[in-house]
Parts: C-alpha cells; sequence; structure tokens
C-alpha cells in the first residue's frame, strides 16, 4: 500500500538532517531528468494554483517594491 504524502513527510523528516539532505539532493537530480514537456506541464500546474490562490484570496503577497528592496539588500 503506498504512503500517502502526508504520512510520508512524517517519516522523511524523522530522519537526521544528513539523510534529509541526501534525499532532497537525490529528489532534486530526479526533477533534472523531465522533459520539457513535463516541466511545462508543471509550471503550467503551479501557475494555475497560485491563480487560484489569488482569486480565493487565500495568497500572501508582498508588493514588487519590497520584494526588489529585500532582492537587494541580500545581493549587498
Amino acid at each position: 500500500m503506498a504512503l500517502n504524502v502526508d504520512r510520508l513527510e512524517g517519516e522523511v523528516l524523522k530522519l537526521s538532517p544528513v539523510l534529509r539532505a541526501r534525499l532532497a539532493e537525490r529528489l532534486l537530480l530526479s526533477l533534472e531528468s523531465l522533459s520539457d514537456e513535463e516541466r511545462e506541464a508543471l509550471w503550467i500546474e503551479e501557475a494555475q494554483r497560485r491563480d487560484r490562490e489569488m482569486d480565493a484570496g487565500v495568497a500572501v503577497t508582498r508588493p514588487a517594491e519590497d520584494v526588489f528592496r529585500d532582492a537587494r539588500a541580500e545581493l549587498l
């Protein structure tokens, strides 16, 4: 029986930091092998999710001016 994502996440978070880092690296590397079509589908899905959150008024937003100011501060 497959674990659901919440249960799996709970189990993974019990791992040591070293093992979590190793798992994170492997997961990220697995995404590099996605086709262009798969990547595009994921970006579309994410954009639609964010759009739904904006429409529902549950998205946490920040003025662009604040974002750019903070980004510049991080670069200096």
